[in-house]
């Protein structure tokens, strides 16, 4: 069957591949016009395996979040350059794939390769954007979080799209949660700056408390080293990091121990219930550094450090007249945990002369 260029024209019209491999396909197809498409897919599919050594760590978070709050999916999308990652085909790819883990709640890549979008394989639809745009592109890490009458859901992308977060907040009831659903936003803004790494302390793994205990009691030591070089005030070092090593015998005996230097300073024991209170809290704040820094509840909340998280959702809550709390968030940052490559250019071009 004879190739015309009005034939070419179409084929690269719906691929976007270069007229050359147009024809050729068309030419190796016999003219059939889906043939032609599925055989330029399989050889972008055949182009980006050749790709497989290369890092995509690139990319951009895309997020869909329902109308009435009910629901909201987050996704990462890899690319291997932050050029690709800005380019208009590249965030239509996004924002597609976002709305698709929305409707599908496919919770990994297998699972949304599998899921159908207008009657097609999803996965024909991404490997023909990724043939398009022409350079390594993965769908990684994805998520949904679905609330109901009581818990709202709402989601922020930094102005970067490099990290998304999703929150989730439950309450008493529907009155309440129609009022959290700038809360939950402000969470999540709080969470993109803050890195939280689970939600309480109480998610943490015992022996990985204990790992951490030892070295964040000496980082404290050696910083009140350079505080005595510095002539500044010292930190109170601490026994422990996180709020599941305190206790009730370890708060008892911290209480102990407050009112034994109470005595030594001959403090009046009728206005020790004034003084024990705030001591105590002064030494929980100490010795829970730890869910301070990677605890979402137990972080100080950026827009009033004198709150933890926690209790400003709970206070946030109780002015709209019930109850709130965080009950799930998810934080996605591109290219987190993926080990980067680093290219020796010089051996690079040496390995190419040779």
């Amino acid at each position: 069957m004879a190739v015309t260029a009005a034939d070419v024209k179409k084929l690269r019209g719906a691929t976007d591949a270069p007229m050359m491999d147009c024809k050729k396909a068309l030419v190796e197809n016999d003219g059939d016009f889906d043939k032609s498409v599925a055989w330029l897919r399989d050889r972008g599919i055949a182009k980006s395996a050749k790709k497989a050594d290369r890092v995509a760590a690139e990319g951009s978070v895309g997020l869909k979040i329902a109308d009435d709050f009910s629901k909201a999916s987050i996704v990462e999308i890899n690319s291997e350059t932050d050029f690709v990652a800005k380019n208009d085909a590249f965030k239509s790819l996004v924002s597609t794939t976002a709305a698709q883990v929305f409707a599908t709640e496919a919770a990994d890549t297998a699972a949304l390769r599998s899921t159908q979008m207008d009657g097609k394989d999803f996965t024909d639809y991404f490997d023909e954007s990724v043939a398009k745009i022409g350079e390594k592109i993965e769908a990684r890490r994805m998520a949904t979080l679905v609330g109901n009458e009581t818990t709202v859901v709402n989601g922020y992308v930094h102005s970067n799209t490099r990290i998304g977060v999703v929150v989730a907040i439950t309450c008493d009831s529907a009155k309440t949660a129609s009022t959290m659903k700038d809360m939950a936003k402000n969470v999540a803004m709080h969470a993109s700056a803050m890195k939280p790494t689970t939600l309480s302390y109480a998610d943490f793994d015992a022996a990985y408390v204990a790992d951490e205990t030892a070295g964040r009691i000496e980082a404290i030591k050696k910083e009140n080293e350079e505080r005595v070089r510095l002539k500044k005030p010292l930190i109170n070092v601490p026994e422990y990091v996180s709020m599941c090593q305190l206790t009730a015998d370890v708060l008892a005996k911290a209480e102990e121990n407050i009112k034994a230097e109470l005595k030594a300073q001959n403090k009046p024991e009728k206005i020790w219930d004034k003084i024990v209170p705030g001591q105590v809290a002064r030494y929980i704040a100490d010795n829970t550094t730890l869910d301070k820094e990677q605890a979402l509840v137990d972080q100080n909340y950026v827009l009033d450090e004198k709150l933890s998280v926690a209790q400003a959702v709970e206070a946030a809550g109780k002015a709209a007249g019930g109850t709130a709390s965080i009950s799930a968030f998810v934080r996605l940052e591109v290219g987190e945990g993926i080990e980067k490559k680093e290219d020796d250019f010089a051996a690079e071009v040496a390995a190419q002369m040779g």
